[in-house]
């Protein structure tokens, strides 16, 4: 097993996981609200997705790609419209007294609504692409152990990055007054809608 594939795996999926945005203020309101399980499962619903990208570019199924990118103005209108309703219903959301019980329906549809917003973005197809050739990594031709390998980290580097992100915030969860969570769920909620507004205005230049 080359060891050296599945770190550099591990790093693209924290290169691409961690950066600021719309599924991170997503995981951090979710974690407030839900508890740490509830942030863990949004973000590993994102960490799924950038898997799928990641064997789309490791395997070069380059005719896959290419469909994603060619659709990339439908997906952003839906992906962008999504967002917008994920940030009014978090902006307009009363925070908890306490962390909401956790029910296997509820994680099923936070795991699926963090999986879809990062699906319908196909410019992580290029990000991927990008960073393979950053790390001097060929695209795997056949080479399917490899592609496992790299894809695998990849899965393992976006968790850790999720579970990193839902401990810390979980930490903080009692210390903070109803009236400060009041507070941010409307500053996460703002911004989520800002992206998806962004996503919205971008896809009629795609």
């Amino acid at each position: 097993m080359n060891i050296s594939l599945l770190l550099k795996g591990s790093i693209i999926g924290l290169s691409i996981a961690a950066p600021v945005g719309p599924i991170g203020v997503l995981c951090i309101n979710r974690t407030l609200a839900g508890g740490r399980v509830s942030g863990l499962v949004s973000g590993l619903g994102a960490a799924t997705a950038d898997a799928i990208y990641g064997c789309i570019a490791g395997f070069s199924l380059t005719f896959i790609a290419v469909v994603f990118v060619n659709q990339q103005k439908w997906l952003g209108l839906i992906g962008g419209a999504f967002l917008c309703f994920l940030g009014l219903k978090t902006l307009l959301a009363e925070p908890a007294e306490q962390a909401a019980s956790v029910k296997s329906c509820n994680l099923i549809r936070i795991f699926a609504s963090t999986f879809f917003l990062t699906l319908t973005n196909p410019m992580t197809i290029l990000s991927f692409a990008a960073i393979f050739a950053g790390l001097g990594l060929p695209i795997t031709n056949g080479n399917y152990v490899s592609a496992g390998l790299l894809v695998t980290g990849i899965f393992l580097g976006s968790s850790i990055w999720w579970l990193f992100l839902s401990v810390v915030t979980s930490a903080f969860q009692a210390k903070i007054p109803a009236s400060g969570l009041r507070w941010i769920n409307r500053i996460s909620g703002a911004i989520i809608i800002g992206f998806g507004i962004f996503a919205l205005a971008s896809s009629k230049f795609a």
